[in-house]
C-alpha cells in the first residue's frame, strides 16, 4: 500500500514535467519572427515573416489602413459630433506569430502598442464533385486601438482602449499550397466595442501565405484575387483584339492579292461571236 501511495505522486510529477516541457517547446517555437519591411520598395507596405525550427512557416506582405470613427464635443460642449481617424500600419512595427498545421496567427503592434492587429488563418478540407479539396482563408481580424493616443485622435470623448472584431469572416480564400496575391484594395468591416461604431480596415498590395511554404523566404505559386484577374483581362483585351484585327486585315489583303493575281492571268473570252476572228 505504501509503495502504491508513493508511486501516484511520482506519476503526477511526471505529467506536470511533460506539460511544462510542451509549453516551453511552444514558447521557443513562437520566438522566431522578423520584420523585413525595409526590403519593400513600397513605403506603405510591410513584410512580416514567422519562422519555426529555422524554416519559414508564414509570410505576409501588405499595406493596411484603419478608418476609425470617434466622438468629440461640438463647439457648444453639449452635442457630440463624429470625427474620423485614419491610422496606417507603419514600418518598424513589432511582430509576433505562430504556425500550426491547420491554424496560424500573425500579430502586429505599433506606436508603443497603442495599436494592435491580429489576423487568424485556418486551413480546411471540403468534399467536392472532384473529390476532397483543401483551402485556407483568413477567419478573423481583430484591431485594438487607443483613442487617447494624440497623433491620430484629437480630443476624443471618454478616451481609452477599444477592440474591433470581424464577424463570420471568410476572406482571402486560397487553394492549399498556394499564396494569395491581390494588388487591389479590399475592405473589411470590424464591429467596435465603442458603441455604434464600425471600423473599416483597408488592405492593399497583399501577398500572404500562412501554410505550406516549401522554400525559405519564397512564396508558393500565386492565387490572384478576382479583381486583379479582371483588371489584367481588361488590360490585355484591347491588345488581343488589336492582334486579331491586324491578323484579319493581313489575311484579307493576302486573299485579295492572290485573287487579283489569278484574275489578271486568265484569258478573257469575248461574248460577241464576231470578235472570235480577231483571236489567234
Amino acid at each position: 500500500m505504501d509503495l502504491r501511495a508513493k508511486a501516484v505522486p511520482n506519476v503526477d510529477r511526471l505529467g506536470v514535467l511533460l506539460m511544462l516541457f510542451h509549453i516551453v517547446a511552444q514558447i521557443i517555437a513562437e520566438q522566431e519572427v522578423e520584420n523585413l519591411s525595409g526590403l519593400s520598395t513600397n513605403p506603405e507596405k510591410d513584410i512580416f515573416v514567422v519562422r519555426e525550427n529555422g524554416t519559414t512557416c508564414l509570410m505576409a506582405e501588405f499595406a493596411a489602413k484603419f478608418i476609425v470613427p470617434y466622438d468629440v464635443w461640438a463647439s457648444n460642449y453639449v452635442d457630440l459630433i463624429t470625427e474620423q481617424a485614419d491610422i496606417a500600419l507603419t514600418r518598424g512595427a513589432e511582430v509576433k506569430g505562430r504556425c500550426g498545421h491547420n491554424e496560424s496567427e500573425l500579430q502586429v503592434f505599433w506606436v508603443d502598442r497603442a495599436y494592435a492587429l491580429k489576423m487568424l488563418f485556418v486551413k480546411e478540407s471540403h468534399n467536392t464533385s472532384k473529390g476532397p479539396e483543401a483551402t485556407w482563408r483568413m477567419s478573423k481580424v481583430q484591431f485594438v486601438y487607443d483613442s487617447s493616443e494624440k497623433t491620430h485622435f484629437k480630443d476624443a470623448v471618454s478616451p481609452g482602449k477599444h477592440t474591433a472584431n470581424s464577424h463570420h469572416l471568410s476572406a482571402l480564400v486560397t487553394p492549399a499550397g498556394r499564396s494569395y496575391e491581390c494588388q487591389a484594395q479590399q475592405t473589411i468591416s470590424l464591429a467596435s466595442s465603442d458603441p455604434q461604431k464600425t471600423v473599416t480596415m483597408i488592405l492593399s498590395a497583399v501577398h500572404i501565405q500562412p501554410f505550406d511554404i516549401i522554400s525559405d523566404f519564397v512564396f508558393s505559386e500565386e492565387h490572384k484575387c478576382p479583381v486583379d484577374e479582371r483588371e489584367q483581362l481588361e488590360e490585355t483585351l484591347p491588345l488581343i483584339l488589336g492582334l486579331i484585327l491586324g491578323l484579319v486585315i493581313v489575311v484579307t489583303l493576302a486573299i485579295y492579292h492572290v485573287h487579283h493575281k489569278m484574275t489578271a492571268n486568265q484569258v478573257q473570252i469575248p461574248r460577241d461571236r464576231s470578235q472570235y476572228k480577231h483571236m489567234g
